[in-house]
């Protein structure tokens, strides 16, 4: 990966220490936020990869597919096969073969799993380490995650 700079490095050195920064700060926040959570998804019986299965459902949107889950979660079909099986188990949402592509199963959130989604939201919300920004940051930092997401091959 090429960092831009002046000629003499100094350049270079600085917008590396400066993405290094940035780096270790999403890192952090990341870190202190899956902790923060961390009670809520015990008092649910989920763990953060149940969790994070959830939250790629979106409850006002169509059920993704057991491939869009996967590429929504970045993992392959087995992971995301046993991720959703659990959850399954739970009660927390079911399989349906995809009526436009009977090859094809999508998962839909059941009444329980809305309510549970709901929740581990509305505490993931609630402990974020993002709350302590201004909405006017908050936006900002949005557009900024989006367009440092948009820029990776």
């Amino acid at each position: 990966m090429l960092l831009r700079g002046s000629k003499q490095g100094r350049g270079v050195e600085l917008s590396r220490k400066v993405l290094e920064e940035a780096v270790v700060a999403s890192r952090t926040v990341t870190t202190r936020a899956d902790d923060r959570l961390q009670a809520v998804l015990a008092e649910h019986g989920l763990t953060h990869a149940t969790a994070q299965a959830l939250w790629a459902i979106d409850p006002d949107g169509e059920p993704p597919s057991m491939k869009t889950m996967a590429q929504r979660l970045f993992c392959n079909s087995p992971n995301l096969t046993f991720v959703v099986g659990q959850l399954t188990e739970r009660g927390l949402v079911v399989r349906e073969v995809d009526p436009a592509d009977r090859r094809s199963r999508r998962v839909t959130l059941t009444e329980e799993g809305l309510r549970v989604r709901s929740a581990i939201t509305d505490a993931a919300l609630e402990t974020s380490p993002l709350r302590g920004l201004t909405a006017t940051e908050q936006r900002q930092l949005v557009k900024l995650l989006r367009k440092a997401l948009d820029s990776t091959p």
